[in-house]
């Protein structure tokens, strides 16, 4: 692995240096591809290769651009190369993609080809081509660039506790401190930071709503709902297994994260239970600080990994060689995280607001899965095979994330903390699939009503939370937060309705963990062997070659809530 950032593959039809300088110069590779003559099944396979190295060098140019622009979203001249891709690039794009995509479906008839994941590439294409419509090219390049200025809005975003500026991920790294009312200063803070923005987050999105409903719309379809379960591809579940998630959250996992926060209550014995409350240790103790810096968290990463598989850990040690991190939060940092896969080189970059908290390591190794799943792809032949939907994708992420918490011993050495840290993980799980199934639930209903008034989004949105939330928490007094809590959530705004993939790839990782811990060898070839298989075989295929089911059903979330809650009790 030591050398695997020097083996970049060599290109077979871009020039070695060739480098985008405008469209004029890569239209004339787009060109190529499009007039180019086909006339075997031998000459239609490199025909397909040649698109998607094209595609591959062109997805990685524009990776790089948000990349960039996320690390630092007050350098205008990162915003203006993002946006110079977004309007003059990608709109060229959009209309040579349908083209070959119609060639590839003809070709298709004539030359059959015999490779793994070809009959699912080829579905794939088919649909791309059912609701491609060249209307809807400039539409995007607006979504996008409204994308861009939530990125900087919220960004921009700090606030200022004791006399000290931070971000919101710094402050709200102070949730967790034993000290109640350091607490509640800076939970309103950054609760008051957020609302102060409500209206120009409530303006870009009733925007971005009008946008994609033009966009559904131009296609055929009723709403952007129906719209992006085909653009995503969901071809291997239906709108009613999403309701039935929903349906079977609230029924197994709600009631059960009610009892921990009931007993978190009595455990710290407040009369009244707080939303600032919910981070806190019940014994009083200060947060846990399983890293120092960017070095000393990436360094036990790969300690971490080691314990694993040697071979995870030099995947780390290449991205680190390569400078493809960037993990500690800052102002002008955009928020979140994510691993953005870099298709030609095939090594990918993990973007973060690491602040020292064990929220940090999941979110580092939960990256680290992604990583893990890019590098087990990266010499399928096709760009197809190697873009998995995002319910295989999670999976990979979220797996990683119990799987590495058998050794997190590289972040807390000390038994009590690692104990400690593993109930707050398992807890935070059962705490984010009623906000998963919460966010889910309101994406539907935006996009089924989008004639809805503001006053009106609020109101729904108070409900649907009010419908997974616990009911020991005490929000009065702070309804106006809660109102607007939906506008911290970025997928609405940048990846609409990806988001309930985290809840079905949640469970799935629960099952992987459990055949890890039953038995650590063959569970993690199970693991590996399903993500080696990018998208070659459908969802159900991938979770079954990870030893695991792909279903909704009451029964079967009872009985992963049943193993997550019997784990929590032995960490008691």
């Amino acid at each position: 692995m030591s050398n695997l950032a020097l083996e970049k593959k060599k290109r077979e039809f871009l020039p070695e240096n060739y480098t985008i300088d405008n469209w004029d110069s890569l239209k004339v590779y787009y060109e190529n591809i499009k007039n180019r003559e086909v006339g075997s099944p031998a000459d239609f396979l490199k025909w397909l290769k040649d698109r998607s190295e094209l595609e591959s060098y062109v997805s990685e140019d524009f990776a790089w651009r948000y990349i960039r622009m996320t690390c630092n979203t007050a350098d205008a001249s990162l915003q203006k190369a993002y946006q110079d891709f977004v309007e003059n690039i990608q709109p060229q794009l959009a209309a040579y993609g349908d083209l070959l995509n119609k060639k590839t479906l003809d070709y298709a008839e004539k030359w059959p080809v015999e490779e793994p994941g070809y009959a699912i590439m080829l579905r794939g294409i088919r649909e791309s081509v059912k609701i491609f419509r060249e209307e809807n090219i400039a539409l995007f390049t607006d979504i996008q660039l409204k994308q861009a200025e939530y990125q900087s809005l919220t960004g921009a975003m700090t606030v200022t506790i004791d006399g000290q500026e931070m971000t919101l991920p710094q402050a709200g790294a102070l949730l967790q401190s034993p000290d109640r009312a350091l607490r509640e200063k800076a939970w309103y803070a950054i609760s008051e930071r957020r609302l102060a923005d409500k209206d120009q987050l409530d303006r870009i999105f009733s925007e971005l709503l009008v946008l994609r409903n033009e966009v559904a719309r131009n296609a055929g379809f009723r709403n952007f709902r129906d719209y992006m379960f085909s653009a995503m591809g969901r071809f291997d579940y239906t709108l009613q297994d999403c309701f039935d998630f929903h349906g079977s959250i609230a029924a197994t996992v709600v009631p059960i994260v009610d009892n921990l926060e009931a007993e978190r209550k009595k455990q710290l014995g407040y009369s009244d239970y707080r939303p600032w409350d919910a981070k806190a240790d019940t014994e009083g103790k200060a947060p846990l600080k399983p890293f120092q810096d960017a070095t000393d968290l990436l360094d036990k990463t790969e300690q971490c990994f080691t314990a694993i598989d040697p071979a995870f850990a030099g995947y780390i040690r290449t991205m680190r060689r390569m400078g493809h991190f960037d993990v500690e939060s800052r102002k002008g940092k955009a928020p979140g995280g994510y691993n953005y896969p870099l298709e030609e080189t095939g090594v990918p970059f993990i973007f973060m607001n690491a602040t020292d908290t064990v929220r940090d390591i999941v979110t580092m190794v939960h990256e680290g899965g992604h990583a893990i799943h890019s590098f087990k792809v990266r010499d399928l032949s096709l760009n197809a095979y190697r873009n998995p939907p995002m319910e295989v994708a999670e999976l990979a992420s979220m797996s990683m994330e119990l799987i590495s918490m058998e050794h997190w011993e590289a972040y807390f050495p000390d038994p009590e903390q690692l104990k400690r840290a593993k109930r707050e993980h398992l807890r935070d799980i059962l705490a984010a699939l009623p906000w998963i199934a919460t966010v889910d639930k309101f994406q539907h209903w935006l996009y089924e009503n989008p004639a809805h008034t503001l006053e009106q989004r609020a109101e729904q949105w108070t409900k649907i939370f009010d419908e997974f939330a616990d009911s020991v928490t005490d929000w009065s007094g702070l309804e106006k937060f809660r109102r607007y809590s939906w506008q911290r959530q970025l997928h609405i705004y940048e990846v609409p309705f990806y988001y309930i993939e985290y809840g079905m790839a949640q469970l799935g990782a629960i099952s992987v963990w459990r055949n890890y811990k039953a038995d650590p060898a063959k569970g993690l070839k199970q693991y590996t062997d399903a993500l080696a298989l990018g998208y070659t075989q459908g969802i159900k295929e991938i979770y079954a070659a990870a030893g695991i089911r792909f279903d909704f059903s009451k029964e079967y979330i009872a009985e992963l809530m049943d193993f997550v809650s019997q784990e929590l009790e032995q960490m008691s």
